[in-house]
Parts: C-alpha cells; sequence; structure tokens
C-alpha cells in the first residue's frame, strides 16, 4: 500500500501544535522541531508525518539527518 507524505502550511501546523509563530521558528533553528520543505518559489510546508512525530514526543523529537 503506497502512502503519499501530505504537506501542511503554517497555519496547521501552529493550530496543531499549539505553537507561537516565533517559538515554532525558534525551535527549527535549535534543531528541536521539523524543517520546512519547499513547495513553490515562495512557499513551503511540513511533512504531516514530522509534525505528527513531534506532537508524540515534543521533548525527544530529533530532527532527521538527510
Amino acid at each position: 500500500m503506497s502512502t503519499v507524505e501530505r504537506i501542511i502550511r503554517l497555519r496547521t501546523v501552529l493550530d496543531r501544535t499549539g505553537l507561537s509563530r516565533s517559538t515554532l521558528y525558534r525551535k527549527i533553528a535549535e534543531g528541536s522541531f521539523p524543517r520546512q520543505v519547499p513547495i513553490s518559489i515562495h512557499g513551503a510546508g511540513w511533512h504531516e508525518s514530522a509534525v505528527n512525530r513531534w506532537i508524540a514526543d515534543p521533548r525527544s523529537y530529533q530532527a532527521d539527518e538527510a
């Protein structure tokens, strides 16, 4: 069974996590929240599965090394 990775936008990420925009970007810079993925020239989003992993266990989240 093939699963398609959904990309979610900023508003959805903020709603699901309860984080403020500034806290979200600070956590990305620290490596304690998933990084955005480019979806267009001026747009970015997040892999839903990565955000769900963070929501499940935010204290021990480690960004995947690519």
